[in-house]
């Protein structure tokens, strides 16, 4: 796991958003809090992306909604991607104010 961490680390893609513009996307950070997540850091996670959680249970829910066709699935899936946008704009906004001031 550690190698695996260490090559994430060593291989992080840089924003072109952010170097074209000079403000971050709404993605940004996600790769620096899934490694957070990897070392088992929730809390930096969290700090670098705090929709991550929710995309990743999101995601598996997905997957488990494919191989087996639940029957609320796809009601489920909706509601976790509403929920897990709605986190995404709401830090952006926080975090673009923040960047402002």
């Amino acid at each position: 796991m550690q190698r695996l961490i260490h090559w994430l680390e060593s291989h992080q893609v840089a924003c072109s958003w952010k170097h074209y513009f000079g403000f971050e996307c709404p993605g940004c950070g996600m790769q620096s809090a899934f490694i957070a997540l990897l070392k088992g850091n929730l809390a930096e996670s969290f700090q670098y992306f705090p929709a991550l959680v929710p995309m990743i249970f999101m995601l598996l829910m997905l997957l488990v909604h494919l191989l087996f066709k639940l029957p609320h699935g796809a009601q489920i899936i909706k509601i976790l991607f509403i929920f897990t946008s709605s986190i995404m704009v709401i830090s952006y906004i926080i975090k673009l104010f923040i960047q402002l001031t």
